[in-house]
């Protein structure tokens, strides 16, 4: 049973390494690549997706406290992620070059994707309709950039949809 189980962890690991260097192809074109690296960039420690709660809160007045909410879990599947990563320490792709650097060494979950999701449904509550396919870019990007296998972006994206989903009551919750 154990060797079948190998078999199956093999086969993955294939498959993974496979779509890795599939996406991370596209960013031989230096247009993508330069949007891959600016959302790797802007990603960073959840930057973009803090910033973009923030900004909401700042012009919807009338739902302040629901913008908060919503980036406080966006701050938090974020943290989340990271504690995930120390615990797991999946190194990073070492099949193909990177085309940025990254400011950790492990690769298991993606923080992007698992920020970018959160953020995707949590200001999705609000009605930030924009935020789902930018987040779902930044998911991208980590592939095309080399820092991720694609498992690393499926479980940041699904911890972060998670932590959102799970928080999306206390969102709406006060009067602003």
């Amino acid at each position: 049973m154990d060797r079948r189980l190998d078999d199956v962890d093999r086969r993955l690991d294939d498959v993974d390494r496979r779509l890795l260097s599939a996406f991370h192809a596209y960013g031989g074109d230096p247009r993508v690549a330069a949007v891959a690296r600016a959302l790797s960039w802007s990603g960073e420690h959840g930057a973009l997706w803090l910033a973009a709660g923030l900004a909401g809160a700042a012009v919807d007045r009338e739902r302040r406290g629901a913008w908060l909410r919503a980036t406080a879990l966006t701050a938090t599947a974020h943290l989340a992620s990271m504690g995930v990563k120390r615990i797991v320490r999946r190194p990073r792709p070492a099949h193909v070059t990177p085309l940025v650097r990254t400011a950790g060494r492990h690769s298991f979950p993606s923080s992007h994707a698992t920020s970018a999701a959160a953020a995707a449904v949590a200001y999705g509550t609000l009605g930030a309709y924009a935020v789902p396919p930018l987040a779902a870019a930044m998911c991208v990007s980590r592939l095309v950039v080399g820092v991720h296998y694609p498992t690393d972006v499926a479980a940041g994206a699904a911890l972060g949809a998670a932590a959102a989903g799970l928080g999306a009551r206390w969102i709406g919750a006060g009067h602003g």
